[in-house]
């Protein structure tokens, strides 16, 4: 008798290709350079970043648009000719970066950006930002008219010069976002506006405290347009401006809600 030659068992996967990791790193790079141009064309880079940046995100995002689509025909038309990637140090195992990556990606796509609301602007400091008072007033001019400076002019100009008698009976037509404020009083909030100054993880809250006609009592977080005079008042042991509202309309949240 013959020795009967033993059959080989053949996985049922033998020959079929196998995964190229590199799709991952291309799904990755495409998906960011969506994503930055999605927030650029949605408006979403206005609560994001400084406006002068938005040129920099466009760019990034095609660059990284056209590096994908690339990378992508080269794997689907040539995939025996790609080289495979060389060896790296890395802290997770290989493919786990990048797989991150594209979560992120993926995740920011679906996920729409929000603004900051009053609680930051407490956690931030906002009460730190309301102006205290010196003894003796001194003349003050500032080149903007009482009338058109925007909440953060104000401030700006309360910084340079703090003297609450100096800025009494002058016009006030600043809009911004509520922030409760019991520690001063009935019918008093702190009206609020963030500064940006590069990126939404660098804004600060600053503030002005209203005091509103009777019977107004706005929602936190809700935004207003103010319009009346500065007075000067003793607030919290301190005396300090006061916005004196003789009208407070609701405003819906401004496209650019940030000041620079």
């Amino acid at each position: 008798m013959s020795a009967k030659t033993p059959l080989r068992k053949t996985s049922p996967s033998s020959g079929a290709p196998k995964f190229n990791r590199q799709w991952i790193d291309v799904a990755a790079v495409v998906a960011w350079g969506i994503l930055l141009l999605k927030y650029w064309q949605n408006g979403s880079l206005n609560i994001l970043i400084h406006p002068s940046y938005f040129g920099l995100v466009v760019v990034t995002g095609l660059v990284l648009l056209a590096i994908g689509l690339c990378k992508g025909y080269q794997l689907f038309r040539f995939p025996k000719k790609v080289p495979p990637r060389t060896g790296h140090i890395s802290l997770l195992p290989e493919g786990w970066t990048t797989g991150l990556l594209l979560v992120t990606a993926i995740a920011g796509l679906w996920i729409t950006p929000k603004l900051f609301t009053s609680y930051t602007a407490v956690q931030r400091g906002v009460q730190e930002s309301t102006v205290t008072t010196r003894v003796n007033a001194e003349s003050f001019r500032s080149q903007i008219k009482p009338e058109a400076r925007s909440l953060v002019d104000w401030v700006r100009t309360l910084a340079a010069y703090p003297e609450p008698d100096t800025y009494v009976g002058q016009k006030v037509n600043i809009n911004g976002f509520v922030v409760e404020a019991p520690q001063l009083g009935a019918n008093h909030i702190l009206l609020s506006r963030f500064v940006l100054t590069c990126c939404a993880a660098d804004v600060y809250p600053v503030a002005l405290p209203v005091k509103l006609p009777a019977g107004i009592v706005p929602k936190k977080d809700q935004w207003l347009q103010i319009s009346g005079k500065m007075s000067a008042e003793q607030l919290a042991g301190k005396r300090q401006v006061v916005v004196v509202a003789n009208d407070a309309k609701p405003i819906p949240a401004p496209e650019k809600p940030y000041e620079y």
